[in-house]
């Protein structure tokens, strides 16, 4: 019966388009001992799922392939060596060798990638970093990099990245900073992140947003702040701020009721 995995994959060539040769292989000894299966378990094989299946049977052998000329057999080989061995793969000329080697090395290696030319590789080093290092990134050109940045770093850096240029990056920052610099955030240009800010300041706090330009923003104000800072809301032009305002406030007004509770949800941002 064949097997489904070599339908699933094509037919096993090598990373170079040729037939798989077992005889030139300097693990043939491997076949006899069943460590390995053509077109199963092959580290010849150009896939890299047959790749991987060949050192999870072999680990011990991932060692010997750090410098193979595959990308993929690297790559593969750097989830399965031990880590005495990744530090050779930080200045693999491939992106996939690296950012597989920044899965498992070791922290004190990781600083070495903070300026990697690769987003994929950097994500990886903010991920795992020491917070206290992440300083050295929250410059990084790439947003994502800057998003797990501020998700990770402590909380009294985060008002190094309160203007950074992306809105989600503030987003998240505003959903960890300290509350003294909330009413700061609440001033941002994107109302994503002046609503982020809303969400986390004092009752009291929201008075600063009550005239803010967005719907979406005055709604959070309406539903939290001091009832008696809501009768220039239970006037708002939006119908859902107004509704709001006025069941807090205890306001009788036609249709109200049904309209806070019946009107479909909204997505905020």
């Amino acid at each position: 019966m064949s097997d489904p995995r070599m339908s699933e994959l094509g037919p096993p060539v090598d990373w170079q388009g040729g037939e798989v040769d077992c005889a030139g292989c300097a693990c043939q000894d491997l076949l006899e001992q069943q460590g390995c299966r053509v077109g199963h378990a092959c580290v010849n094989d150009r896939y890299a799922k047959r790749i991987d299946r060949f050192f999870s049977w072999n680990p011990e052998q991932a060692k010997n392939f750090l410098s193979h000329p595959y990308f993929e057999v690297r790559a593969v080989a750097a989830k399965y060596v031990d880590v005495f061995h990744l530090p050779q793969l930080i200045l693999d000329p491939d992106e996939t060798v690296r950012w597989s080697a920044a899965v498992r090395l070791p922290p004190k290696h990781l600083l070495t990638l903070v300026n990697d030319p690769h987003r994929e590789v950097r994500i990886r080093v903010a991920a795992r970093l020491d917070p206290q290092e992440l300083d050295a990134m929250i410059h990084d050109p790439d947003y994502y990099v800057r998003q797990v940045v501020a998700r990770r770093i402590p909380e009294n850096l985060l008002s190094l990245m309160m203007h950074d240029a992306d809105f989600t990056v503030r987003c998240t920052v505003a959903s960890r900073i300290g509350d003294a610099w909330l009413p700061a955030m609440a001033k941002d240009e994107d109302a994503a992140v002046r609503r982020e800010a809303a969400r986390r300041m004092k009752a009291w706090q929201l008075l600063l947003l009550l005239d803010d330009p967005d719907w979406r923003v005055r709604y959070e104000v309406a539903s939290r702040a001091d009832r008696n800072h809501l009768n220039r809301l239970a006037n708002d032009e939006d119908e859902l701020v107004r509704g709001v305002a006025c069941l807090r406030l205890g306001k009788s007004a036609t249709g109200i009721f049904k309209l806070v509770t019946q009107k479909p949800a909204f997505q905020p941002f």
